[in-house]
């Protein structure tokens, strides 16, 4: 089963799916329409840049900190939860799924992944 279905499978998740680095494809599974998505992967690889330049920036001033290379990242809202690791990202319902459940399967399945791809 791959990572997308399996994630997508679990409960309290109804969006999953992966982006390019490049930000011109994306593939998901779930209750969210095409062009929800596509923006989804746009918002989540914007992020996930931002993320990276945020990390890099204070491992310069403090390389002792360790944060860098950024792994992943999430945010919550009062309803749902999106969080992404490498190229992948999942939206969870706040009130049905575990985000530790989630992460921990991202976590393992995504361990091998380079985490410079930014």
């Amino acid at each position: 089963m791959s990572l997308i279905a399996e994630l997508a499978a679990m409960d309290g998740v109804f969006a999953a799916g992966e982006y390019s680095y490049r930000g011109d494809r994306f593939s998901y599974k779930g209750q969210i329409s095409e062009e929800q998505a596509r923006m989804a992967s746009i918002m989540c690889r914007a992020t996930t840049m931002g993320v990276h330049m945020q990390t890099d920036m204070m491992a310069s001033m403090h390389p002792e900190s360790h944060v860098a290379p950024a792994g992943g990242w999430v945010v919550r809202g009062p309803q749902f939860t999106v969080c992404t690791m490498a190229n992948v990202f999942c939206f969870l319902d706040n009130s049905k799924a575990s985000l530790n459940t989630i992460m921990s399967t991202l976590r393992v399945r995504l361990a091998d992944e380079p985490q410079d791809l930014i």
